[in-house]
């Protein structure tokens, strides 16, 4: 009997919890841009781990500030913790619901950490997944890096072990998440404009189901 009262009240605790897309992708897919558009035209509020982790390596007195460079400049993941405590706060210091979280999880322990200190704080929505060839996302760095982006990992040498990375590490959560049929294809290929008319595409079905 009690069930048929506590499934209202499970859905309506789900409701109150934050609500995440992460933004998966290889360096120069494009997802920096297309989060532009999905915060413009949506409303989520989009977090760029990776941007999260540069301001924090910069703010002076950080106890991480030295071990993130290093990661960085070598193309290296920063351990989770670090990067789920920062994600954390920049969530709570917004005050809003609904967030985009771009370059994260990128690998197993992101994952596992994400699961075990975010799962319950949290309820994620999808993947989105932008799919792009070495070349083309390695052109679009360096073009980055020649434009004055002032990413220290922008170099040839950086894309290559970052690409690396994202090959061994950050594609098993992509498989992972497709198991869960989480997954949301994007071809990043085309321009701007046209890969967020596809975006849009999965975001309007999410506001369709909702309602």
């Amino acid at each position: 009997m009690w069930s048929r009262f506590l499934r209202p009240l499970s859905s309506y605790f789900n409701k109150m919890l934050p609500e995440v897309v992460f933004v998966l992708g290889a360096p120069g897919a494009g997802k920096g841009t297309q989060c532009t558009f999905i915060s413009k035209e949506f409303g989520f509020v989009h977090l760029s781990a990776g941007d999260l982790l540069r301001e924090e390596r910069q703010r002076p007195g950080s106890e991480y500030g030295e071990m993130i460079e290093e990661k960085i400049r070598n193309g290296e993941i920063v351990p989770v913790e670090v990067t789920c405590s920062l994600l954390h706060k920049a969530m709570q210091k917004s005050g809003k619901t609904r967030f985009l979280i771009d370059g994260f999880p990128r690998n197993k322990d992101n994952l596992e950490g994400w699961e075990r200190v975010m799962s319950d704080k949290v309820k994620l929505l999808f993947v989105l997944f932008f799919e792009c060839s070495r070349d083309l996302c390695t052109e679009r760095c360096l073009g980055r890096g020649a434009a004055g982006s002032g990413r220290s990992d922008d170099n040839l040498e950086s894309l290559q072990k970052r690409f690396n990375t994202y090959l061994n590490a950050t594609m098993p959560i992509i498989e992972h998440y497709e198991q869960k049929d989480l997954v949301r294809r994007v071809n990043a290929e085309s321009p701007p404009e046209d890969v967020f008319a596809d975006v849009k595409k999965h975001f309007n079905e999410l506001h369709r189901i909702e309602n």
